[in-house]
This record gives C-alpha cells, structure tokens and sequence, in this order.
C-alpha cells in the first residue's frame, strides 16, 4: 500500500471539508449525488469517446498502482543479472536456458531467450528496443485517459451547474428556494474542478512515473542482456547495474 498517495487524497479532501467549515457553510451541501453522477460520468463517457475501449480499460486497470504500485524487485533482479553473468561466463550462454521458464517476467524471458538461440547482441538490442517503444507507446496510451479526464471534468461540471440553473429558473415562482438552488447547481463546478485536480491530474502524473519506472528497468535489462550476449565479464555486468542505480 502506497501510504503516500492514501494521506495525499485525504489531506486534499480534508482540507475542502474544513475551509468549507471554517467559512460557516454546511459539509452537507457538498454532497450532492446528481452533480457528482453527471460529472464522473459525463467525464468517463468523454474520456472513452476519446480514448477508446483498450485504451480506457487499461487506464481503469492502472488506477490500482496509485495505492499499490507495482513491487520493484531490484535486490531480487540484480542478483538475478548477477548470476546470469556469472553462469553465462563459466558454462556458456547456453547455459542459460535453464532460467527462462523460472523468470517471472516476459520481457526477461524474452532477452534470455535471444541470447541462448545465439542472436547477434545488435539484433538483440534492436528487438527489445522495440519491444520497449511499444510497451510505452501502450501504457502511455492508457495513462492519458486520466489526463483527458483532467481536462474535460471542469467543463462538464460548468455543463452539470448550468443544468443545475435551468432547474432553478424553471421554479422562479417560489423565490425562498432559490438561493438553496443556486447553491446546488454550483456544487457541480465544485465536482468538476475538484475532481480535475485533486484526483484524475495527480492520478495521471503518478502513473506516467511508475510507466517511466518499468521503461528505465527495462532499458537497464536491455543492456545487461547485450553485454552477456558479448561475453562481457561479470564485472563490467555489474557496473552497468550501478550506473541505473
């Protein structure tokens, strides 16, 4: 659990509730269901409009990293690279065999792969390069609903408060309900610019850093697979570790 980003949502929420307090008004009043239906969904119908149904299935399924991002497992792959080096330099690369079905990672696998079917370390690097431009060509896909959502929750939450204000004009002939109605109708801005800020801009910012995390893993791997493939020593292995460090 991401404790971080857990305190961050609450302390933003906090601090709304509070001021709101502070100022003399009700917290009740900010809670309202239909500003808040017609602007997340008005936002999610926007988004997937926009992005498309892969795109934004795998932006929904991105959000779990904000409060449980991925384990990075670096104690775990360093040594793994380590002996991969290590075995390669005493037996041969095509010792290495034996590590990939016990990898628990594609791309890993894949590198293993290429050096134990002895391809040239140009044609590997050039084939996992690939792979990483389209790995982040996809996950950066799927991060900017988040971003979409940013930018197109403030507008539907102006769209929610004007709805709100026909609603009000539609009922003139009772003025002692006008200034409650008015004050509901803009709760749907509120929605709108909270939400756009304080949830879907640092969601989209998190998730572009944990995307450029498993880019920059995956770039080191790619490395360390092209200096076993060349026989590099163990040694030299290890200092490109360091330099990711």
């Amino acid at each position: 659990m991401d404790w971080a980003s857990l305190s961050g949502l609450l302390l933003a929420l906090a601090g709304i509730f509070i001021g709101q307090a502070l100022e003399g008004g009700e917290i009740a009043s900010l809670l309202q269901p239909t500003a808040f239906l017609i602007v997340a969904v008005g936002t999610m119908g926007a988004v997937l409009l926009q992005s498309g149904m892969d795109s934004f299935m795998r932006g929904m399924k991105m959000l779990r990293w904000v409060f449980r991002p991925p384990v990075a497992k670096s104690n775990t792959l360093r040594q793994d690279v380590l002996l991969w080096s290590a075995t390669a330099r005493r037996e041969g690369l095509l010792s290495l065999e034996r590590f990939v079905e016990t990898v628990n990672d594609r791309f890993a696998q894949k590198g293993l792969r290429l050096i134990v079917d002895g391809i040239d370390p140009y044609k590997i690097r050039e084939i996992l390069e690939t792979d990483i431009t389209t790995h982040e060509r996809r996950e950066r896909q799927a991060v900017r609903i988040w971003e979409a959502a940013g930018g197109y929750s403030p507008t539907i939450g102006i769209l929610g408060a004007v709805l709100g204000l026909i609603h009000v004009m539609e009922n003139l002939s009772e003025p002692a309900r006008l200034g409650s109605g008015i004050a509901v109708a803009f709760v749907a801005t509120v929605y709108g610019v909270g939400l756009a800020n304080l949830v879907y801009l640092p969601i989209a910012g998190k998730l572009k850093t944990l995307v450029g995390e498993e880019v920059r893993r995956r770039e080191m791997l790619t490395d360390i697979f092209c200096s076993v493939a060349n026989g590099d020593n163990a040694r030299v292995v290890e200092e490109r570790l360091l330099a990711y460090a």
